[in-house]
């Protein structure tokens, strides 16, 4: 099989993710912070370790790295955590329903809350001058996807995040399609809170996300008990991590998660993100010469490496079972990102191409020539 869908999951893993999992779970079996005994205090010290190699990749103190179990989770306690006291918040026109769904559900639940939508333009300029204009007085944050995981567009987050700055906003970032793909430091980047998945670009396994933060803004547990410290007290410690990070933590996931990224520093970003869009380039141009097959991209769009695409009046669906059928592996649908969808005007979704740098370019290759075969949609 050829899995070319890993924007919703990076598979195959580094060995080395592989091996310290397996470790871990043979070798650190104790609860982090849960303990002065020895096997406690091993578990707690790999956690740590982690911690602070993930602090180091985003630029924050290690105190600011909240574990969390996917990036929808780490982006419900930042929004939900920021907006609980009301206040108005912008979107973007190309969130995932992990963002989309906090917010409209705090909207419908507390009449203090109010949200809007900012378009996103191929044009970085229009995108902003847009989202100035929808900023209220009493905006208190804006909910950014860095890269769509629809179309892989990459927003002006840089210039997002100093009109933030300017206007005392906070800035919540949705890095799961361009974290690991690009370098992502949240101080020379601007951004407030950063949610991202780890077993995405940070190639580690599922059930592993960060939620990381520069520490100017508090965000407030949506969760509270399972803390290892302050136990005698009725209330939530305010303490991070540990405010955000009720229960026991998922600590072979945490410590695998920790190789994903020793992995994705030795490869670098840089050249991640080049070897993965040149495979989208050449599967896209590949696409454009094939009749019959629309290719979502903008010219004067930036991109994360996904390319998004449909074959005529055939349902995604139908190409991804064709494909699925010689041994190729794509998402069809609508992503979870419906909002993008509406902007992009495909209400029955699109197939999308996501290779990583285990993929090779005879694979994009064969590919195409697997998608040359038209005619087999409509068997």
């Amino acid at each position: 099989m050829i899995n070319f869908d890993n924007a919703a999951t990076t598979f195959p893993k580094p060995l080395t993710v592989a091996n310290a999992l397996s470790d871990a779970v043979k070798n650190t079996g104790g609860n982090p912070s849960r303990g002065g005994h020895a096997i406690a205090i091993k578990a707690s010290q790999a956690v740590y370790a982690a911690r602070q190699n993930i602090a180091d990749f985003f630029g924050v103190q290690a105190e600011n790295v909240v574990f969390t179990i996917n990036c929808t989770h780490a982006l419900n306690f930042a929004i939900k955590g920021i907006m609980c006291s009301g206040g108005h918040v912008i979107i973007s026109s190309l969130e995932h329903n992990s963002v989309s769904r906090p917010v409209f559900a705090l909207a419908k639940q507390n009449r203090s809350v109010s949200f809007s939508i900012a378009n996103v333009y191929d044009d970085d300029a229009k995108t902003l001058s847009e989202l100035e204009r929808l900023i209220k007085p009493h905006t208190k944050a804006i909910v950014f996807t860095l890269a769509s995981n629809v179309t892989g567009q990459i927003t002006p987050y840089r210039e997002i995040a100093k009109l933030c700055r300017k206007r005392k906003i906070c800035f919540i970032a949705d890095g799961s399609q361009l974290c690991g793909a690009q370098r992502i430091n949240l101080d020379a980047d601007g951004i407030d809170i950063l949610c991202t998945s780890g077993h995405k670009g940070l190639y580690g396994p599922s059930g592993t996300g960060v939620l990381v933060s520069n520490g100017r803004f508090s965000i407030a547990p949506i969760i509270e008990g399972g803390t290892g410290s302050d136990s005698q007290s009725l209330v939530q410690t305010k303490t991070l991590p540990e405010a955000l990070e009720s229960g026991t933590v998922n600590t072979a996931g945490i410590i695998a998660l920790s190789k994903g990224v020793d992995f994705v520093k030795k490869y670098t970003p840089e050249k991640i993100f080049a070897e993965e869009t040149e495979l989208c380039t050449i599967f896209a141009d590949g696409l454009r010469k094939i009749s019959g097959y629309t290719v979502y991209r903008h010219d004067n769009a930036r991109y994360a490496p996904i390319v998004s695409f449909n074959f005529n009046d055939a349902s995604p669906e139908t190409v991804a079972r064709y494909l699925d059928k010689n041994g190729i592996c794509m998402r069809a649908g609508l992503h979870c990102a419906a909002l993008a969808h509406n902007q992009l005007g495909t209400k029955a979704g699109t197939v999308r191409f996501a290779p990583s740098v285990f993929n090779k370019k005879e694979e994009v290759y064969h590919t195409l020539r697997i998608l040359e075969n038209t005619n087999a949609f409509l068997e």
